[in-house]
């Protein structure tokens, strides 16, 4: 994971993890007016599996990105549904920042986040929907190239499909070609989809 830098890591020490390390002693480090008090018990929490409630209540309000970067790693590591669905709404959020923080985290759950693919890619905001093929990108899962598929058959933005189109030019194989061909076809009088349709078929060999 990419969340902890090691010159944050190292410029704690050991006096900030003098308080009580037990599960109700880290929950209340949690909102400790110290970041460095903070980043140390939501690292130290990732052992505790009902601490993710907690870690997802304190990243909404988090103002520190170190002392996020720990939050989301735990997360990342506990990984069950409560830590996704906190990584869903954080990738709602209006910060651009704090969304690409919940993308790059939901890229390591794949199992966990496979089952609520479908929703985010049906989401009624567009923004969403682009975000969530964002999260494709590195997404290790075997359904990704169907999940694209799906998207440039179905959606009516055509930002949303642009972003598809691009990714599967990196990732499809010959089965997206008739997909990517209708697509071209329901926007003709865009330049982009035709450039990007063009180049993926090209990239999978369909040309």
């Amino acid at each position: 994971m990419a969340f902890i830098k090691k010159s944050t890591d190292a410029a704690s020490t050991g006096a900030d993890r003098v308080a009580e390390r037990d599960f109700a002693g880290l929950i209340a480090q949690l909102d400790d007016a110290d970041p460095a008090t903070r980043r140390w018990a939501a690292r130290d929490l990732l052992v505790f599996p009902a601490a993710t409630a907690a870690l997802v209540a304190r990243l909404k309000r988090e103002d520190d990105r170190s002392v996020r970067e720990f939050i989301l790693t735990s997360l990342t590591r506990l990984g069950d549904e409560i830590a996704v669905a906190g990584l869903v709404e954080w990738l709602r959020s209006e910060d651009a920042v704090m969304r690409n923080e919940a993308i790059e985290a939901m890229k390591a759950l794949p199992d966990e986040v496979a089952p609520i693919m479908g929703g985010l890619l049906s989401d009624p905001d567009p923004d969403v929907r682009i975000m969530a093929v964002n999260v494709l990108e590195s997404l290790r899962h075997p359904h990704v190239e169907d999940w694209l598929i799906d998207v440039i058959d179905n959606d009516s933005v055509i930002n949303v499909c642009g972003t598809a189109v691009d990714l599967l030019g990196e990732v499809g194989s010959p089965a997206a070609r008739a997909s990517l061909l209708r697509l071209r076809e329901r926007f003709p009088a865009e330049p982009y989809i035709r450039f990007a349709t063009d180049l993926a078929l090209k990239r999978i060999g369909e040309a």
